[in-house]
């Protein structure tokens, strides 16, 4: 699928791979989701994520955090505050370590606390773009504090290209499993 550039891509994009992403996790086996993710004998999964997330809580965790970051930001610079989508003092150079703070921050987080708190939250960040036009989604420059891109492309990020890297991962770790 192409990268959504509509508003009803972008909906249609995230409810889908959304669903996508809730049937391969409802498919996983008790020993896939017994055995920790491991991927250090792929050297091609040089990325910190790879070995970050040790099981589908913490994925899911991911996706719920990476909604709140754009659940915060949205309203607090709509309220004219002047808020950087990742908070400081992270920014798109170190947002990895942001990332690892969130993940320390739900280790004693269950695995069915993050399916509520992922399910709620993707509700919520639909139910956000569903405020917004096709044009304040989609045209460049309608809010100063989006930068140089579309706010469209944050909610693709956070929705609909995050659940295809959830997806990749869980793939990946399924393989795996059946390579045990």
């Amino acid at each position: 699928m192409s990268r959504p550039t509509t508003k009803s891509e972008l909906i249609s994009a995230a409810a889908d791979n959304y669903e996508k992403m809730n049937s391969i996790i409802s498919s996983l086996t008790e020993k896939e989701l017994a055995t920790p993710f491991d991927f250090s004998g792929d050297d091609k999964k040089k990325e910190a994520h790879w070995k970050r997330d040790k099981n589908l809580r913490d994925i899911l965790i991911h996706l719920y955090e990476w909604h709140q970051l754009l659940l915060n930001w949205v309203p607090a610079n709509q309220n004219g505050e002047d808020s950087p989508f990742i908070p400081r003092p992270y920014n798109w150079k170190t947002y990895g370590n942001l990332n690892m703070i969130l993940w320390k921050k739900h280790q004693d987080t269950t695995l069915e606390q993050a399916k509520e708190l992922l399910a709620k939250s993707h509700q919520d960040v639909m139910d956000l773009a569903e405020t917004f036009s096709n044009e304040e989604l989609f045209s460049k420059g309608i809010y100063k504090w989006v930068g140089g891109s579309t706010l469209g492309s944050y909610f693709i990020s956070v929705t609909a290209s995050h659940y295809d890297w959830a997806m990749k991962k869980l793939k990946a770790h399924r393989k795996n499993c059946q390579a045990l």
